[in-house]
């Protein structure tokens, strides 16, 4: 992997299981979710600059590459972080829709910290990156694990789990747009009360049927809410199922929805059927675990041990 110019991948996630279990004293929310890295990802290509300057590129206008994208908000945080003086140039090829649930941002902030680090030869680790990550985003540190995850706290504190295997996986993206504060807001959880230990210990039984009964066992706390919001997000739910899914889910806090197959002929099929529906965006994929999630990063993979 060259220095002067290297590309990594920034896969997409989305969540097995997702409960938010309160909100705290501090405003913001409790969460046990168990996370997967998937095969659906943006690209993003690492230069040297010969000044100081950093320069963000995306090849979808719609895009921000100015302040408002995690790519230069991480960049600019590793750099204070390490007292770095040197510049990049960093060009992203967007494939993850945005506002989707499926951490597109936060994979992409994720990978620019591990990619930049690699690029300005820093010598960092897993938990210097991840704690920079917690800064810029929710689901940022997950990015440095990938593979199968539980994640507690705000979803920042990572445990890896065994690997779930799901090879046939449908993403629907409908045309309607859902903002995390969106979703939280609509969710209106009570604050955290000490009666939880049932609740969490419910929930983890659950976890444990994961790779016998993934169909069976998928939850996400914002779906009642969401769907009611949006009667879209809901339709492409059931058009999942409809179509032949064995499980339909939210991703994250949507607005994209996902659906296991069993089958190509049916996953096939599926892809045509919703391919066809005005302004929705969908997408084959695949859960990717740990070791080949690390495979990908390549050289870089190394600043994680």
């Amino acid at each position: 992997m060259s220095l002067q110019s290297f590309t990594l991948p920034a896969y997409a996630k989305i969540n097995w299981r997702l409960h938010v279990l309160g909100r705290r004293a501090d405003g913001f929310h409790e969460l046990r979710t168990i996370f997967q890295t998937v095969t659906l990802q943006d690209r993003l290509i690492f230069a040297q600059s010969e000044t100081e300057s950093l320069a963000l590129t995306c090849d979808d206008a719609s895009i921000p590459v100015d302040e408002r994208n995690l790519v230069l908000r991480a960049a600019r945080a590793l750099r204070e972080k390490y007292e770095v003086r040197a510049g990049a140039r960093v060009h992203l090829e967007k494939r993850i829709p945005a506002e989707a649930g499926l951490g597109g941002g936060s994979s992409d902030a994720a990978i620019t910290l591990l990619g930049l680090a690699h690029l300005w030869r820093i010598k960092t680790n897993r938990e210097a990156l991840a704690e920079i990550g917690a800064s810029l985003g929710a689901d940022v540190p997950f990015f440095l694990t990938g593979g199968t995850a539980l994640g507690t706290g705000l979803g920042t504190e990572i445990e890896p789990l065994a690997d779930v295997r799901a090879e046939r996986l449908l993403i629907v993206k409908p045309r309607a747009k859902v903002s995390t504060a969106e979703a939280y807001k609509a969710l209106k959880r009570p604050a955290l009360t000490k009666e939880m230990s049932d609740i969490i210990l419910s929930i983890s039984r659950a976890e444990a049927r994961l790779q016998d009964s993934l169909h069976e066992v998928l939850h996400n706390d914002f779906e009642p809410a969401i769907y009611a919001l949006y009667p879209e997000i809901a339709h492409a739910r059931a058009r999942l199922i409809e179509q032949g899914a064995s499980g339909a889910l939210l991703a994250g806090s949507g607005a994209s929805v996902f659906g296991i197959f069993d089958n190509e002929e049916a996953l096939d099929r599926a892809r045509s059927v919703l391919g066809g529906e005005p302004g929705w965006r969908v997408f084959r994929s695949a859960a990717i675990g740990r070791s080949a999630y690390m495979e990908a990063l390549g050289a870089c993979a190394a600043l994680l041990q």
